[in-house]
């Protein structure tokens, strides 16, 4: 299981180096160095699962791809409203995630503090409301989803849940960073940006670790311990 996490470090190091963009400002490097973050993240997925694949492998993979589009959204539809597409490819992902984590990855039932995101959804419509205008109900419908990939998560393996928490806080600050950026510091871009990879990065951790767990739990005794030594 050790060497899973050698599929991460071109994931991780092209996190580290994007936040560091953000940070110093460089802002002719930070779009180029955000499109290599999910092609690392799936990679990573591909390398990990390529003797076992999955149909979680697959859903994941497809998630991934579709943040990849929402992340590039301004390069990729020059011309185009950038941010209702964002939205749009992002919540893509997020149905991926909800069904992944509802219906296939799931170890539990939803337990009673997953109530916390309902709570997150309402108090950041409510606060934000006066500062959507056309985009409310886009808005709105991405915030329902978002609270459902981290309540969905919450079902799932820790670091699923992790991810799925740190997703949504990435997002939270994101949308003030859109709707009211004078409520935030300077710094917010790089906290937003560490939370989302942190976010990705644990998601699909968390898939692949629960893959193989069930996989390793669905052999025979004898076969289970040499898979685990």
């Amino acid at each position: 299981m050790s060497r899973l996490w050698i599929a991460f470090i071109p994931f991780a190091f092209a996190s580290v180096v994007h936040v560091w963009t953000l940070a110093v400002d460089a802002t002719d490097a930070a779009g180029p160095t955000k499109l290599m973050l999910m092609p690392f993240l799936a990679l990573a997925v591909v390398w990990a699962g390529h003797r076992e694949w999955t149909t979680a492998h697959t859903v994941l993979v497809t998630a991934i791809g579709l943040a990849w589009i929402g992340d590039g959204a301004g390069p990729l539809f020059p011309g185009a409203d950038t941010l209702p597409l964002m939205l749009l490819f992002f919540a893509l992902a997020h149905l991926c995630y909800i069904w992944l984590f509802w219906r296939v990855l799931p170890v539990r039932r939803l337990p009673w503090w997953a109530a916390i995101y309902a709570a997150w959804f309402v108090t950041l419509l409510a606060v934000l409301w006066n500062d959507l205008g056309a985009l409310l109900v886009p808005v709105a419908a991405y915030g329902l989803l978002l609270a459902g990939t981290a309540a969905s998560a919450a079902r799932c393996h820790p670091l699923i849940a992790s991810g799925g928490a740190s997703f949504l806080l990435a997002d939270s600050v994101l949308a003030f960073e859109l709707f009211r950026p004078e409520a935030l510091p300077a710094w917010s871009s790089p906290v937003v940006m560490t939370m989302y990879c942190l976010g990705q990065g644990l998601l699909a951790a968390g898939v692949i670790v629960s893959v193989r767990e069930r996989a390793v739990s669905s052999q025979p005794s004898t076969v289970r311990a040499e898979a685990i030594a």
